[in-house]
């Protein structure tokens, strides 16, 4: 079984280890790895800041104050020249969970959630909440597939995802009504690629003519129209593929 990774974004000492040192953590995410997961003195861990570094180690100490490990190998995930973000759209149910797990697993930079018109969910007087829990699952998410850097959360509004379109130097809006597929487009060698994925009632034809008019190209990445949930993973997958990026 591959060993636990364990968040300690407080831990500064994570970015500034070096092997034969003691990283301790604290509180909450010490908790769950010594009362949930019952690691105990002897076993190995992956220990990460969540911005990028990491290391792994065996543990010296296990208890309610903290777990401490000995720090064996020390890890880094570089900064990739092209960075990926997805605009999701909110969905109903747990489709927004499998696509936000799914989108970490795989490894995008940054996750924004969408209030599309057409979306059944409607996050406005609560998007403080649902950002909570997109984030916790994005946590969980790299956890489980041992990321070292946890991917950014925010909300926006269709204006604010305009100007996203606008900043991104590859916006595309997956859309069954494309004339191409994604493989067709020049993906840039870094920067920004931004994707954008719509509800389960697709995007209306005003939200397309404002991303078209900021600078979004439209593309298809499957010849069946895909859940939300599964079309940002496919794409993600598709141009990370394109570009060589691991």
């Amino acid at each position: 079984m591959t060993d636990a990774l364990f968040l300690a974004p407080d831990a500064a000492r994570i970015g500034e280890a070096r092997p034969g040192d003691v990283v301790t953590v604290t509180g909450e995410e010490a908790r769950h790895a010594v009362v949930v997961r019952r690691v105990r003195p002897g076993e190995s861990v992956y220990l990460s800041d969540g911005r990028g570094h990491g290391i792994h180690g065996e543990v010296v100490g296990a208890d309610r104050d903290g777990l401490a490990v000995r720090v064996g190998d020390v890890l880094t995930a570089p900064v990739a020249p092209v960075r990926f973000t997805v605009v999701q759209a909110l969905a109903k149910g747990e489709r927004s969970d499998v696509a936000v797990e799914a989108l970490t697993e795989l490894g995008v930079d940054r996750i924004v959630a969408w209030q599309a018109s057409r979306a059944v969910v409607r996050w406005e007087a609560k998007s403080d909440k649902g950002l909570l829990k997109w984030r916790a699952t994005v946590r969980e998410a790299a956890k489980q597939s041992r990321r070292l850097r946890i991917p950014e959360v925010e909300y926006a509004s269709t204006r604010q995802v305009v100007e996203l379109v606008r900043a991104a130097d590859l916006a595309v809006v997956l859309h069954e009504g494309a004339g191409g597929w994604l493989s067709d487009l020049r993906f840039p060698s870094e920067g920004t690629v931004l994707f954008v994925v719509g509800p389960e009632g697709g995007i209306s034809d005003d939200e397309l003519a404002a991303f078209g008019a900021a600078g979004a190209r439209t593309a298809l990445v499957s010849d069946a129209v895909l859940r939300t949930s599964t079309a940002g993973p496919v794409a993600l997958a598709q141009a990370q593929a394109l570009i060589g990026r691991p």
